[in-house]
């Protein structure tokens, strides 16, 4: 038997609140963070991630709170992320009850940080978050043709998406949160070019995420490569459920977990730091 593709709703938590929009812009409440982890728990969700889209520090209480409460309501892997900059921000988030932490633009900005993190907490902790497009008309050339972005996909931060990709992969990272900006909030479908252009050139976990709009757009992702698959407002606002997303990979001929396969295999969850809750992705 393969490894299961894994579905994983995405809560983006501004001051304590679930929002979504389109491309990051035009923010609308979608409902209490700890509320809807318990109902995805229920659902049958294999993981959740909570992206923190204030990313203050004015913000981090908040941030922090949510996932104690999420992590004493449920009992499936929780990835947190946003405004992580060192390692006491993930030795923080994985004692208030996270299994993983992602990281973006700090590490943009100092690579070194995923090495120290990954030597720290070990590789299975910790995730990099990769805000990609395509290389827009009159910006800088890249061997790919994707490149790697910053606040919110609004901002090139001149690297090549792939390169960093490998990066991160080489430096420690455990998994990658492959984030299409030019899909994020469209549901138009994910963007299986770049998830092919990633999974040629690491061997690390890869999660698809931006463009979901329909149970049908999971499987090509998963078939371009992909390991696990990422989606928020679908989610949110009932327009999709979890299990018509994996009855369109159970009829794609692709292996998932069932609701028996969760009732029976509670331990499999990854170690965390010392103090840290068995409860967060």
């Amino acid at each position: 038997m393969g490894v299961a593709v894994r579905v994983i709703p995405c809560l983006d938590v501004d001051q304590g609140r679930v929002v979504k929009g389109v491309n990051f812009q035009g923010l609308r409440d979608a409902g209490d963070p700890v509320e809807l982890a318990a109902r995805y728990d229920a659902e049958g969700a294999d993981e959740l991630t909570f992206l923190d889209v204030s990313a203050s520090t004015a913000g981090r209480g908040t941030m922090l709170d949510v996932v104690r409460r999420t992590a004493d309501q449920v009992f499936i892997p929780l990835t947190v992320g946003g405004g992580v900059r060192s390692v006491e921000d993930v030795d923080q988030l994985l004692r208030a009850g996270a299994d993983k932490v992602s990281v973006n633009t700090a590490a943009i900005a100092r690579p070194e940080l995923l090495t120290e993190l990954a030597e720290t907490f070990g590789s299975q902790c910790v995730v990099l978050s990769l805000d990609a497009r395509r290389v827009p008309e009159g910006g800088t050339p890249q061997p790919s043709g994707f490149e790697v972005t910053t606040h919110g996909g609004t901002r090139s931060a001149g690297i090549d998406a792939i390169e960093w990709a490998k990066e991160a992969e080489r430096r420690g990272v455990g998994e990658i949160l492959l984030n299409s900006m030019d899909g994020d909030g469209t549901k138009a479908g994910f963007d299986t070019e770049l998830i092919a252009l990633v999974r040629a050139e690491v061997s690390v976990p890869v999660i698809a995420s931006g463009g979901a709009g329909s149970a049908e757009h999971f499987p090509p992702a998963v078939q371009a490569g992909a390991d696990a698959v990422l989606a928020a407002s679908i989610f949110h606002f009932r327009e999709v459920s979890i299990a018509s997303c994996k009855q369109a990979l159970i009829d794609a001929n692709l292996e998932v977990r069932t609701s028996r396969d969760h009732a029976s295999a509670p331990a499999e969850l990854p170690s965390t730091a010392e103090g840290g809750s068995d409860a967060e992705h």
